[in-house]
């Protein structure tokens, strides 16, 4: 590799140490390494230009502002927990650095993930929104302007209309997402590697009203049909005020992420095992117990 970036999280003091010291284990093996705070995107895209790898030392969050930023860039991602679940990033935090030969040498393989495009809309009638394009890895969800308010969406699905729903949000999300937001509120797990898009009311003033596994090829339209004001979110981190009328347009990206992966494909089902407490191997023997019976 030429030219490797590095993000980390500004309020970690332990992610910005381990960030300079992979910094500096890599320095001597790559031509050119910056490294730059997550929350310093004029700096980053100012290096961003030939960069093979990200690495990010953080949390999901961490990865998620990253994966958006390099969203027309080749970039590979490789994210470094030093959170809680750590859905997105492939090392711990005290094995990264024993890592880095691994890396340099080639010994990785590439994932790749479906990204969300959004296009926002305005009131049928009104100019068409400038500017209002948006990526997302995880999810776009119209949600609930005011605390203690339902927000009223109409919904539709390659030009049908598939319902109208009261309640907190409704959210398109990836497979990607489908281990974050989406898996606090009960919908569905996909493989991080599946095109299919979920399609999930959240709290809905009927029950009935179920999460849908939606094709590749899906194009979701989400808007405001009440007085109240709704929230385009992406990613949770990209936030927008809707109006009654308008809303966005969700469909598969023509880009992907492409995360760097140091274990074998198969590994995702025990680290998904393991990050939900599901399952634990005690013995030798490979028997599988719940967490809490290893002392029993």
């Amino acid at each position: 590799m030429k030219k490797v970036g590095i993000f980390f999280h500004p309020q970690w003091p332990a992610a910005q140490t381990l960030a300079q010291e992979v910094k500096e284990a890599l320095a001597s093996h790559v031509d050119t390494v910056w490294l730059t705070s997550a929350w310093n995107e004029e700096e980053a895209r100012r290096n961003l230009e030939d960069t093979e790898l990200l690495i990010c030392v953080g949390g999901d969050g961490t990865m998620l502002w990253a994966a958006r930023l390099i969203i027309l860039q080749p970039t590979m991602l490789l994210g470094i927990n030093m959170g809680s679940l750590g859905f997105l990033a492939e090392l711990k935090a005290e094995e990264a650095l024993a890592r880095i030969p691994q890396i340099l040498e080639g010994g990785f393989r590439i994932e790749e993930r479906t990204l969300l495009h959004g296009e926002l809309l305005e009131a049928p009638g009104s100019p068409a929104a400038e500017g209002g394009r948006y990526h997302a890895l995880n999810d776009i969800m119209v949600g609930r302007g005011a605390p203690g308010r339902a927000v009223h969406v109409e919904a539709s699905v390659d030009g049908k209309r598939l319902g109208y729903y009261r309640g907190d949000a409704v959210v398109v999300a990836t497979a990607t997402g489908s281990t974050a937001y989406l898996l606090s509120v009960g919908g569905p797990v996909l493989h991080p590697e599946a095109h299919e898009l979920v399609f999930m009311p959240v709290a809905p003033h009927l029950a009935v009203a179920r999460a849908l596994v939606l094709p590749s090829s899906a194009v979701i339209e989400l808007r405001v049909a009440s007085e109240e004001k709704g929230i385009l979110s992406v990613d949770g981190q990209v936030n927008k005020e809707l109006a009654k009328g308008q809303g966005v347009r969700v469909f598969h990206s023509s880009h992907l992420a492409r995360f760097l992966r140091l274990g074998s494909p198969f590994d995702y089902y025990a680290a998904l095992s393991q990050r939900l407490g599901w399952l634990n191997v005690s013995n030798a023997s490979g028997a599988f117990t719940r967490p809490g019976e290893e002392d029993l």
